[in-house]
């Protein structure tokens, strides 16, 4: 099984059923996953914005954030990603947020997986492997 980082957006697809969760899901057999602390708090908020549209009850919210926080994934402390997470966002031009989630697979020396095809489009071609999930099965099956 092979290490790899999940951002935000891959991990809600765990939790809540999107567009993609069965390939998310999927990914659980091939992959081992960490992600920054700072990943319940971006899902949370995404879960709480959902809420707010009327696109999913609170009570689906509220168990979904209780699955995130069960999940057996490794959490690492965001402090110590923050100074690669800047240089990273300044190089890139883009939000810190995601950044935090490039500088722990540049530090794990493994793949960042993510739903946000933009995002591991913007990565190509940089030192840290950012892959979309359909990149990410391709490779953990090669």
């Amino acid at each position: 099984m092979k290490d790899a980082v999940a951002d935000s957006s891959l991990a809600l697809k765990w939790v809540i059923g999107e567009d993609d969760s069965d390939l998310a899901l999927t990914l659980r057999s091939h992959y081992r996953f960490r992600a920054p602390g700072l990943i319940h708090a971006e899902c949370a908020n995404a879960l709480w914005k959902l809420v707010s549209r009327n696109e999913i009850p609170s009570r689906a919210a509220s168990v979904a954030i209780l699955a995130m926080q069960a999940d057996p994934m490794e959490i690492v402390a965001t402090r110590s990603l923050m100074e690669d997470a800047l240089r990273l966002a300044l190089e890139m031009k883009h939000p810190v947020y995601d950044c935090v989630f490039a500088a722990l697979a540049y530090r794990g020396s493994c793949p960042m997986i993510t739903a946000d095809k933009t995002f591991a489009r913007k990565m190509e071609g940089h030192a840290i492997v950012v892959l979309d999930m359909e990149a990410a099965l391709a490779a953990a099956q090669a």
